[in-house]
């Protein structure tokens, strides 16, 4: 097949399981300088669809004469190493190619998303001469004299304006029209410019282009971050610090050595809410070369900022876990800041896990990984190499096994554990806040009589608290007390849960919505019930008890203003409307933030006063075997909020379970300890890190058609080295049917495979065409 012009492979970016490429494409001349990662629109049977070029041939098994063209290339592609990624969560996540690369996209790829131009008129030097003379004159007349062209007021008003400099057109009096009409004559110049649509965020917290002076502890963990960072060898390090103890500027020095070898950054955080107080510090220390990512922005402003960092134009990255496929060329850093927190796993397919692509980046690019947290997960735990002497009671197996295995987290990709980085203390070296568990068991309400007090005291100094409640709504569930029914949602297997403020029973799954009812539609009856309290509720009561309206302080005069602010996915849903709630609240000067799991996410204001966890032991009573780190995780994270300032603070936890132990850890701040009993228990029970899990939920809308695809799943699965579940029934989500198989192994390699294998074959049996295939690898 000698003398055929350059072959393209493509990736066509369908949805299909069943259809994977890459398929084979002619390059013609006018095509010449595609490459790898170039984005080719294709004819794909009769359609006309995207592609990504994964690859280049001289020769085809195909008859030549049977290959066609693409129709044309896209300005823009995605850099050869995000191609190179993409195929490796296909594989690694049981996913296909394409849906793989459509993460790794420029936004607004698909849609046709250009760069924004604006006109910018300029003199020429023909005319700043009349300019200049039109400048002077307060009326300019129209008559030409002393080398001034004729022109009507409404020309030399515009030149006078130019004057002063270029300016966009829109901008400029009278109009497009009147500049044309001096283009024309040779007096200013029209040229398009590029203008970036720049996103805005609030400002939250302090940022200072100035470095602090840093602490011994900082200092030590610094050091061999830095030294690996300009030795370009790469390195993974878990920066284990209590919450305050300075683990950002940590982030910030090691992004300014990388930035001074020459290379980039991306910091990731969980959520979008943090992004503003984190940008806010790096865009104080690096200026313009900080882009952020996510998706909370208009497509406008991601375009935009995705361009800029594929340009070199910004070099550090920050956002949430999308963030770690933005195309930062020379990565020399990557940072995962809390990166225990469940959010930075993705629940589309592929499901990935934002930290372990990230590892999988560093290990491609030769970067430095820091994974940051005052809580960090027992899987990041246990691939620690712990430098200093173990406690006695971490001389358990799971440390020797991740030492033994030497690896990050079984099956991580590349060599090497993490390297364990400890800062032990605040960097003000105020002690952490004392943690006191309040018994519920004999209280009616939502407070305990001391967590009232406590937050009575904090607007009486007129200082700030944050209260925890991770359930949102006004009330968990509404029932009939006449007849008894449950009002659920008609599409999935749960309870509607009570938004009072707009009037409507909402599914947290699906997003059903229906009004309220103020009877019962089943008996006609009003003794309509409402059960438990979410922080839509509890915004309202603490209003009511502590706010500015609730009347007189002790008998005289009215009460100093003290707002509540709330802080959850209702609250935040609109854009930038996280970032205005945390900003308001660092503005006031007292006050107290509800929320759920949100407000105890890396957030810092010095000064809070006050933390307190209703119903902490929530998350203990999930059937998950990740409960207790995650209870752990949470409550220990809020109590990091409180006691930042020179007030100091304490925390108070109400809980049902005085006595878990999980609690008893978290009072403490003890995680070395959680730590080590939750490995042990893990190491017990066979689940992670000391195997991994394959999830695979089969669905349908046909009665007992998940049911039998789970089975002939099931039948396919042979693993000597894993244990299988199931198949085991779901409940029923948005309409359909679902049932699941898990597989518990100790080969990881071995398990995906087998498990991708078998979802294929099963997915194109005829029989099986009415299910819906998901797989989910490490399941959060």
């Amino acid at each position: 097949m000698a003398g055929i012009p350059p072959i393209a492979q493509v990736e066509p970016l369908t949805t299909a399981r069943s259809l994977r490429g890459p398929f084979d494409y002619l390059l013609p001349d006018s095509l010449a300088g595609v490459g790898v990662g170039s984005l080719l629109v294709v004819p794909f049977g009769r359609r006309r669809v995207l592609g990504v070029v994964t690859g280049l041939a001289s020769s085809t098994e195909v008859p030549p004469d049977r290959l066609v063209a693409p129709l044309e290339a896209l300005s823009l592609g995605v850099p050869p190493d995000l191609v190179r990624l993409g195929e490796w969560m296909a594989a690694e996540y049981c996913s296909t190619p394409a849906r793989a690369l459509s993460l790794v996209l420029p936004p607004g790829a698909g849609a046709g998303m250009r760069e924004k131009t604006a006109l910018v008129a300029e003199l020429t030097p023909a005319g700043r001469a009349p300019a200049e003379r039109a400048r002077l004159r307060d009326d300019p007349p129209g008559e030409a004299e002393a080398g001034l062209p004729r022109l009507g007021s409404r020309q030399l008003t515009a030149l006078a304006t130019l004057s002063r400099g270029p300016l966009p057109a829109a901008e400029v009096p009278g109009g497009h029209g009147v500049l044309r009409r001096l283009e024309a004559r040779g007096l200013v110049t029209l040229r398009p410019e590029a203008r970036r649509r720049r996103p805005v965020h609030a400002r939250v917290g302090a940022a200072s282009a100035q470095p602090p002076a840093l602490t011994a502890d900082q200092a030590a963990a610094l050091g061999p971050i830095q030294e690996a960072v300009v030795a370009g060898r790469g390195g993974r390090f878990l920066l284990h610090g209590v919450t305050a103890s300075g683990k950002t500027e940590v982030y910030l020095r090691a992004t300014a050595a990388a930035l001074e070898r020459g290379r980039g950054a991306i910091v990731l955080v969980p959520e979008i809410a943090l992004t503003p107080q984190i940008v806010g510090r790096f865009e104080a220390r690096f200026g313009p070369t900080v882009a952020v990512l996510h998706s909370g922005m208009g497509d406008g402003e991601r375009h935009d900022e995705w361009l800029r960092l594929r340009r070199g134009e910004a070099r550090v990255c920050v956002g949430p876990r999308s963030a770690v496929f933005a195309p930062v060329a020379g990565l020399g850093l990557l940072i995962v800041d809390e990166e225990h927190e469940p959010s930075y796993k993705h629940e589309g397919d592929p499901r990935y896990d934002a930290r372990r692509v990230a590892e999988r980046r560093a290990h491609d690019t030769g970067a430095v990984l820091i994974a940051g947290s005052a809580t960090p997960r027992p899987e990041t735990a246990a691939a620690a190499v712990v430098a200093a002497k173990p406690r006695p009671e971490m001389r358990a197996a799971a440390v020797a096994d991740a030492s033994r295995q030497g690896t990050a987290v079984a099956g991580t990709p590349g060599a090497g554990g993490f390297r364990r980085l400890r800062l032990p203390e605040r960097v003000d070296g105020r002690p952490l806040p004392p943690v006191e568990l309040l018994d519920m068991r004999e209280v009616r309400g939502a407070l305990h009589p001391l967590a009232h007090a406590a937050l009575e005291r904090v607007r009486r100094e007129g200082s700030k608290a944050i209260v925890l409640l991770n359930r949102r709504g006004w009330s968990n569930f509404l029932s009939c007390r006449s007849c008894g029914k449950v009002w659920e949602c008609p599409d999935c297997d749960v309870a509607l849960v009570l938004h009072r403020s707009d009037g409507e029973l909402a599914c947290h799954h699906c997003g059903h919505r229906e009004p309220a009812r103020h009877a019962c539609d089943a008996c006609g009856s009003t003794s309509v019930a409402r059960h438990g309290a979410g922080t839509e509720r509890l915004e309202a009561d603490l209003a009511a008890a502590f706010g500015e309206a609730a009347g007189g302080d002790d008998g005289a005069g009215a009460r100093p203003g003290f707002p509540v602010f709330r802080l959850d996915a209702d609250a935040a849903a609109g854009k930038g409307a996280a970032g205005d709630v945390l900003a308001a609240f660092d503005a006031a000067p007292c006050g107290v933030l509800v929320g759920t799991q949100m407000v105890a996410k890396g957030h810092d204001f010095p000064g809070v006063t006050l933390g307190l966890v209703l119903d902490a032991d929530a998350t203990l009573r999930f059937p998950d075997f990740r409960a207790e780190e995650r209870t752990f995780a949470l409550v220990a994270q809020l109590a990091g909020r409180a006691g930042r300032g020179p007030r100091g603070g304490a925390v108070l936890v109400q809980t049902i379970d005085p006595g878990a132990s999980v609690l008893a850890h978290a009072a403490r701040h003890d995680s070395d300890g959680f730590l080590a009993e939750e490995l042990a228990r893990r190491e017990a029970l066979g689940y992670p890190p000391f195997a991994d899990l394959v999830r695979v939920v089969c669905a349908s809308a046909e009665p007992g058609a998940a049911t039998a695809a789970a089975r002939a799943v099931r039948a396919r699965l042979e693993i000597p080295t894993a244990s299988i579940l199931g198949p085991a029934p779901l409940f029923r989500l948005r309409g359909r049917e679902r049932a699941q198989i898990v597989v518990k192994a100790r080969d990881r390699a071995a398990a995906v495979r087998a498990v991708g294998a078998a979802v294929e074959a099963t997915a194109a049996e005829k029989a099986h065409r009415a299910a819906a295939f998901s797989v989910d690898v490490d399941p959060q």
